[in-house]
């Protein structure tokens, strides 16, 4: 164990301080792809009944139409924060006829791009731009890629812990820089270890043949109906096409909020070239918000984000800037199609403990092509990461993947009894043992499982998603909102209609110019 996790853990164990991480804040957001009985993708509106997805503060669409994205509120205890995931979906299937949630991240199979329907967020400015900031994800990428869903889980450390770390550092900053610092050495931590992430969480080794639309491969065939990687984790987060694009040389590697913030600048004000031949107009009607290398800072594809709240109006630029981070935004995890919620408590406690070992732990700056030799990880376990005797590279030398998973596991668990100290129970603890299971035994990772279904079942991928999403279904199907929860949630789908009406009744600017000044809103480099 490094010398600084071992002063800080010992620090934060001194009785003033104990109960501090019992003040993490957690959320989650949980996509899902809205089918029919045939699990074939649904081409209906989103549901009226379940409220405006512009306004709605826990329901809305992510890409498409019939991708939904269920968003939680923040709670100390992720079990909270799971229950309320939960009556989401309850309240959810009251409201779908003959429709389900497709239960794995990788799609159903999709029809012909062109029937994939775009997301639609009424006639406001706002809900326009929405819509076609989608149209260019669309013209940028396919409409197919889009359709993969994920948990992004959010994250952050109380507010009372910096100001304890800050005094035993020295560190002469003001209080958010240092904590946007702290922060951002979580997130190179994060960069570092989050390989570990794939090969315990992983849940996409296989997709349905369709998916890749004719685009050149190297997954093999299981059956007529379903591609495959045999040691694959998580195919979602492979490159699967997304390898030849403006983003490819885009990379921030986190070591200051002003790097990582004028990094961004350049990105959604540079014109890519490609996207400038296409234009953001065609036949009078807007494809594009515009031709730069990001159309808005969100189309940025990583797999984590430094966060802050954003006032109404406001770029995520700005708010970094003049704010300073507030939580992180973990997107990498795949949904795990064996479980209803796509994740449960076990998997939210490890990655508690883990994000409390990227704050804590010594991170020095990615030099000398570690930032490169991290994403070459990332991508070797996702593609391969069961593959028995595997190596990774370690501060430029080859490392056994095993070898390595057991010693961070080894100091996670330390990290997650000084959790379970403050919770006064063992839960954390636990949820790390389940995990060093994983590296004993890569038969039990989600991934693994997924394969061995899929092969003693003689069926489809597809086949397999199905039968999940309906035995999920069931579940949630017996037990329906009722009584106050129903009355919340029906009185939370008519605020957000009527305020979605409201805001389409208040735009004084034509859509021409309203984007030109969302644009122009970043017309001056950040500054931090």
């Amino acid at each position: 164990m490094s010398d600084l996790l071992s002063q800080r853990l010992a620090l934060l164990a001194e009785p003033p301080h104990v109960s501090l991480l019992n003040q993490c804040l957690h959320g989650i957001e949980r996509e899902c792809l809205r089918v029919d009985t045939q699990g074939q993708l649904a081409l209906t509106p989103h549901p009226a009944a379940l409220g405006s997805t512009l306004t709605h503060p826990n329901i809305t669409t992510d890409y498409s139409e019939a991708l939904l994205e269920f968003i939680t509120g923040t709670a100390s205890d992720p079990a909270q924060t799971l229950q309320e995931l939960e009556a989401i979906h309850r309240f959810t299937y009251a409201k779908l006829a003959g429709e389900y949630l497709w239960s794995p991240s990788m799609p159903c199979p999709l029809p012909d791009e062109a029937q994939i329907p775009i997301a639609e967020y009424g006639s406001s400015n706002i809900g326009r731009l929405k819509h076609v900031y989608r149209q260019g994800l669309a013209v940028r990428y396919g409409r197919a890629m889009q359709c993969i869903a994920g948990i992004h889980y959010n994250f952050s450390l109380p507010e009372a812990l910096w100001p304890v770390l800050q005094a035993a550092d020295g560190d002469d900053r003001s209080p958010q820089d240092y904590q946007s610092a702290q922060y951002l050495a979580l997130i190179r931590n994060f960069r570092r270890y989050s390989w570990l992430l794939m090969y315990l969480f992983g849940a996409s080794p296989a997709l349905d043949a369709g998916f890749l639309r004719g685009r050149p491969h190297s997954l093999e065939q299981l059956d007529a109906d379903t591609l495959y990687l045999p040691w694959a984790t998580s195919l979602r987060m492979s490159d699967l096409g997304y390898q030849n694009n403006a983003q490819a040389g885009l990379t921030p590697c986190y070591d200051e909020l002003r790097s990582y913030t004028e990094s961004l600048h350049r990105a959604v004000t540079t014109p890519y070239p490609p996207y400038e031949t296409i234009g953001t107009q065609r036949d009078g009607q807007w494809i594009q918000l515009n031709t730069n290398v990001l159309q808005i800072e969100n189309e940025y594809y990583s797999s984590i984000r430094p966060k802050r709240v954003t006032r109404p109006g406001e770029r995520p630029i700005r708010a970094l800037q003049e704010r300073g981070i507030q939580y992180v935004e973990v997107r990498c995890l795949d949904i795990n199609p064996f479980l209803p919620l796509g994740i449960d408590l076990t998997e939210s406690l490890f990655l508690d403990a883990f994000l409390v070992f990227c704050t804590l732990a010594d991170s020095p700056l990615l030099t000398d092509g570690e930032c490169g030799m991290s994403t070459d990880n990332f991508l070797t376990v996702v593609r391969e990461g069961r593959r028995p005797g595997l190596t990774l590279q370690r501060r430029g030398e080859p490392v056994e993947m095993k070898t390595w998973a057991e010693a961070l596991l080894g100091q996670i668990q330390q990290v997650a009894e000084l959790l379970d100290r403050a919770g006064g129970d063992d839960l954390h603890r636990q949820a790390v043992i389940v995990q060093q299971a994983k590296v004993a035994d890569p038969s039990l990772t989600p991934s693994a499982q997924l394969l061995e279904q899929l092969l003693e079942n003689r069926e489809s991928f597809s086949r397999f998603a199905l039968r999940q999403s309906l035995g999920h279904a069931e579940l949630f199907r017996r037990k329906p909102v009722v009584g106050d929860e129903l009355a919340h949630f029906e009185a939370l789908a008519q605020r957000s209609l009527q305020a979605q009406r409201d805001l389409e009744q208040q735009d004084s600017v034509d859509f021409d110019s309203f984007v030109r000044a969302y644009q122009d809103s970043l017309a001056t480099p950040p500054s931090v």
